[in-house]
């Protein structure tokens, strides 16, 4: 039997009903709120950490792990993929670079490749998924490296927030666009772009027409993929029945073979705060 591993940050979502991937070692994030520190890992209470950062005037912050903890997470093993944040909002995929190197100084003829996801969440969960099934399929190291960095380019990730307060006191939503945007009741539309980059994909009125745009986005461009891109999976936070009601949209208009549901762990929790929706294949 082929010995390989797949490790992950925390940035990777559970699966509803699952909890976290089969065959995926993950490596926990830690986040700051006020004074608190919250390692992200299967015992943080997420319902926990959204009332504690409503409660904070502060930001929460996001601490990549360390090298080590790569580099422990690796092991022994001989044939390990790493998946990482997109390298654009997160230190992660820099550290576990890092974690990579220091494994190999310990063993040279051991194989091990980082990926920048170039997404997060449901993304992450996407692209270990892609992995084990190129393994599955009996490809070789380099193939399913060559394969999944052709997976991670063809990727769409789009999100719906509930609410903008994180991205305001972090400052990467103007005060005056902040007010603008909660007493117009404007939800925005988001997603990645092809360099990991959170750009606008649209706007509306209400949570129902943004979800409905969201909805069209993962349509048009579920028509442009490839037949690598056939799973969809959705991230939600604190919001199950909005999920499985976009999932129902989505399958009545998309020719995807898997919905696959997946709940928010800690930092997919602290962008995407209560109510929110992020999607990704």
């Amino acid at each position: 039997m082929r010995d390989y591993t797949v490790i992950a940050d925390s940035c990777t979502d559970y699966i509803v009903g699952k909890g976290p991937l089969d065959d995926v070692r993950l490596v926990p994030l830690t986040i700051e709120v006020g004074s608190g520190i919250h390692v992200d890992d299967a015992t943080l209470d997420c319902g926990m950490l959204i009332t504690t950062m409503a409660n904070c005037k502060e930001a929460p912050k996001s601490a990549c792990p360390a090298p080590s903890a790569f580099d422990a997470a690796i092991g022994a093993s001989d044939e390990c993929y790493i998946v990482t944040l997109s390298e654009n909002v997160s230190g992660t995929y820099n550290s576990a670079v890092m974690g990579a190197k220091l494994a190999l100084e310990r063993n040279p003829l051991r194989k091990i490749h980082v990926f920048n996801s170039k997404t997060a969440a449901a993304g992450e969960v996407a692209v270990c998924e892609k992995i084990k099934d190129f393994i599955r399929r009996g490809l070789a190291f380099d193939e399913v490296v060559a394969r999944t960095e052709r997976f991670v380019g063809g990727l769409t990730t789009l999100f719906v927030l509930e609410t903008l307060e994180v991205f305001r006191k972090s400052g990467r939503l103007s005060h005056l666009q902040s007010i603008a945007t909660a007493a117009l009741k404007i939800k925005l539309i988001m997603g990645a772009d092809k360099n990991g980059n959170i750009a606008m994909r649209g706007k509306a009125l209400s949570m129902s027409r943004a979800l409905d745009n969201l909805v069209k986005l993962v349509k048009q461009e579920s028509e442009k993929a490839d037949e690598e891109h056939d799973t969809l999976y959705i991230t939600h936070c604190a919001c199950l029945d909005r999920a499985m009601a976009v999932k129902e949209q989505i399958a009545k208009q998309c020719s995807f073979k898997d919905i696959v549901i997946c709940e928010a762990r800690g930092i997919s929790t602290m962008y995407a705060n209560e109510g929110g929706i992020i999607a990704a294949f």
